[in-house]
């Protein structure tokens, strides 16, 4: 439950309200100390290109997928804009894009969610530039004659911004906003010294973001590489056909399932078993291919608690998640440094997390993970944690582990199944190569994150310490 004392000249500039929304959803606090800072502000939509012109979305369309890369521009959706590793988005047909500009996005520019959950926000980096996005997310295109890029960000996804963004919803049960509604936001300028310093941290952050975008994907390519093989694409599992009328002559008695047996699955392990490998099993170490247990939720306050992710936040480069306490939990709900985390239940959609993965390292290690992902710890005597994870994350490792799937609605993975999968095995020298540039890759994820919290941490205190 929250509380909060509400000085009275608050509940008169309101009206005499006294539903506890405003009051308690720093809104009113933010303006109010904006109203008492000293320093000069302009309206939001002076400070964007062409004026209110660059505070929009893409508008309401249906869709035109396509699974080609020739023919498709890869489609960031409301929770897209918050995930770090890009690589597998779903492809909207360029022809649709370029008959509505609208959906195209920029570098540097703020992305802010606007349906369902609102107000959640990304600064575009570089390898977001050129990709569509839905229209569940605003654009805010900054003027840089008038305001750097990194700074109005930094400012809108402050403690004082955010509360003033998302005070415009409305809507009952799925809420909105919409351009205007942030038009006439306030925004404090702090003078050029502090403005730039700000928007440098945030285009470093976008930098090195972009760098471990980089980084993860060569890993994979040279692991292929090196061992004579290609990963498969979207276009290249679909354009194999489905798997129907197919004979298996020799089914084990560990599965009756017909995709356990998919012609296209068989294909990817023979050409794996064409070359070096070893199965999952002999690389990780003894008992750690499984999911997390089961264990009660008691909530606690942070000093007293581990953040606790699921599936979806697993994903996501900043995540959030409810604090659980720490003695009501046993030691399996944290992981070690490098463990592989497998979103280990769902549905088959092609769009859906189940299957994908994450490589847990630097702060990730602070978190606990719930029981249904699956925990992949390879045995560095056998293989590097990195060189495994580069595997695991490719289109082959996911195509894979979604063909050992058991269960009727929600999926799961086959456990008898699961350890026999072939893994691609390259020379020592190599596997510590993609290692150290899995690791690299996250150390630069990792810095992005920090130097984007840096930047909104000196643009907080500064309005702070000037009211």
């Amino acid at each position: 439950m929250k509380t909060k004392a509400v000085p009275s000249k608050w509940m008169m500039r309101e009206g005499l309200r006294l539903d506890v929304g405003p009051y308690l959803s720093g809104a009113l606090e933010g303006r109010v100390r904006l109203d008492e800072l000293a320093a000069k502000k302009d309206r939001l939509a002076d400070l964007t290109q062409g004026g209110s012109e660059g505070i929009y979305h893409a508008g309401r369309e249906g869709r035109r997928w396509v699974s080609d890369p020739e023919y498709g521009v890869p489609f960031l959706g409301s929770t897209d804009i918050l995930k770090a590793d890009l690589s597998y988005l779903p492809l909207i047909s360029k022809k649709q894009v370029t008959k509505n500009p609208k959906f195209t996005i920029r570098s540097s520019w703020t992305l802010i969610t606007r349906s369902g959950t609102i107000g959640r926000m990304a600064y575009a980096r570089p390898d977001m530039d050129g990709m569509a996005c839905s229209e569940h997310v605003m654009r805010v295109v900054p003027n840089p004659d008038k305001v750097p890029a990194g700074y109005l960000y930094a400012y809108l996804s402050s403690k004082f911004g955010m509360p003033l963004v998302v005070s415009g919803t409305y809507g009952a049960i799925i809420q909105h906003i919409e351009p205007h509604h942030i038009a006439d936001l306030p925004v404090p300028r702090l003078g050029d010294a502090l403005e730039h310093e700000v928007h440098e941290l945030m285009e470093e952050s976008a930098r090195l973001l972009t760098a471990y975008q980089r980084g993860i994907e060569e890993g994979t390519k040279l692991l292929f590489e090196s061992v004579g093989l290609t990963d498969i694409t979207r276009a290249d599992w679909h354009n194999q056909g489905p798997d129907v009328g197919f004979v298996e002559q020799f089914p084990t008695i560990d599965s009756l399932r017909a995709v356990n047996f998919s012609p296209r699955f068989k294909r990817i392990c023979s050409r794996i078993k064409a070359g070096p490998y070893k199965t999952l099993d002999e690389i990780c170490v003894p008992g750690t291919i499984k999911r997390g247990g089961r264990f009660k939720r008691v909530e606690a306050a942070p000093d007293f608690a581990l953040r606790l992710l699921g599936q979806k936040q697993l994903f996501w480069l900043k995540p959030v998640g409810r604090w659980i306490a720490k003695s009501a939990v046993g030691d399996d709900v944290t992981v070690k440094d490098g463990t592989i985390l497998v979103a280990a239940r769902g549905t088959l959609g092609e769009n859906e997390l189940y299957c994908r993965s994450e490589f847990i390292t630097g702060y990730a290690l602070e978190h606990a993970y719930s029981e249904d992902i699956l925990r992949l710890v390879a045995d560095v005597g056998v293989m590097p944690r990195g060189c495994l994870f580069a595997f695991i994350r490719s289109g082959m490792g996911f195509r894979m582990l979604r063909s050992i799937s058991v269960g009727t609605k929600i999926q799961d993975h086959h456990y008898q199944l699961l350890p026999q999968l072939p893994i691609p095995f390259p020379p020592r020298e190599t596997q510590q190569q993609i290692g150290v540039a899995i690791v690299e890759a996250y150390e630069n994820r990792h810095g992005g994150v920090a130097a984007e919290r840096k930047a909104v941490s000196l643009l907080e205190s500064a309005i702070e310490e000037a009211t």
